[in-house]
């Protein structure tokens, strides 16, 4: 997917962090009310559009983390490329798994005991060998 190395601006990281949370994305109005009421940080809606749209491209520390916080990111994706492309990584992941409609299967098998996970996991190998046979 497209992005998955570290992006060069704020804006675009912060944009890559909108569009990863699925559809449809939230709204700075939305994320501003999150991020005030969970954290109490203040800040407004208009100055993460801002900020998405590079319009202000140099937000204060503790708006950072909270940004970072809310996406569930470190604060370090914002400022560091090698943790911007490990998180990229993982949202590319993510984003594939999406896709494939298999969250839904993977939130559920982690209400499972071990032993069942190790069940659908084996499930799942013996049905991948039986559409994939070798030869």
């Amino acid at each position: 997917m497209p992005g998955s190395e570290g992006a060069s601006s704020f804006a675009e990281k912060l944009d890559r962090l909108f569009r990863a949370t699925g559809r449809p994305e939230p709204s700075y109005m939305s994320v501003a009310e999150a991020i005030r009421a969970g954290q109490g940080v203040a800040i407004s809606h208009t100055y993460i559009w801002q900020l998405r749209t590079g319009r202000r491209d140099n937000p204060t520390v503790q708006h950072l983390t909270a940004l970072a916080t809310y996406f569930g990111v470190p604060a370090a994706y914002f400022v560091d490329d090698d943790t911007t492309r490990r998180v990229n990584g993982q949202l590319d992941l993510l984003h594939t798994l999406r896709d494939a409609g298999i969250t839904e299967m993977a939130l559920r098998a982690a209400d499972v005991s071990p032993r069942g996970r190790a069940a659908i996991n084996e499930a799942i190998r013996q049905i991948w060998e039986s559409e994939h046979p070798r030869g």
